[in-house]
């Protein structure tokens, strides 16, 4: 993957924060990781990609994180349904913000969000997924890249 086109899934998750209170992201140097043990929190929103790539973009975030997300976009609700809506909401925003300065070759699914650790997320063994490690007040997230042309 080239630096281009992972500043677009950066810049993708930058956009999203502008619209939380104190908009207080700031986002971590990017690595490679090993697919043999997903980065993962305790929900995940996974976007499927198909077309001219093929993979995954995931966002995980902890439970304490998504709750005072809800809060400071305005919903005073925080019950579980709306934290899954919210990782889904992250990860289909920073997919489909890459689609649109990718083209429409690259094909996303609607998100499926995994609550806890995703087991059921399996990568590819013989390629290796980009995380972008994201800090929002006090809390660690990040939006993972796995995808193969």
């Amino acid at each position: 993957m080239t630096e281009d086109k992972l500043q677009i899934f950066i810049d993708g998750v930058s956009r999203y924060f502008e619209h939380t209170e104190g908009n207080d992201l700031r986002v971590g140097t990017p690595y490679l990781a090993a697919n043999s043990e997903p980065v993962s929190m305790d929900y995940t929103g996974i976007i499927g990609v198909s077309g001219s790539s093929k993979g995954c973009v995931y966002f995980t975030a902890p439970k304490a994180m998504l709750k005072h997300m809800i809060l400071s976009l305005g919903e005073p609700d925080t019950s579980e349904a709306n934290m899954v809506d919210l990782v889904g909401e992250v990860a289909n925003t920073i997919s489909g913000n890459a689609r649109r300065e990718l083209g429409k070759e690259f094909m996303i699914s609607v998100p499926v969000v995994v609550s806890g650790t995703p087991s059921r997320v399996h990568l590819p063994a013989d390629l290796r997924s980009y995380v972008v490690p994201a800090t929002w007040r006090s809390y660690h997230a990040a939006v993972v890249i796995c995808l193969q042309r």
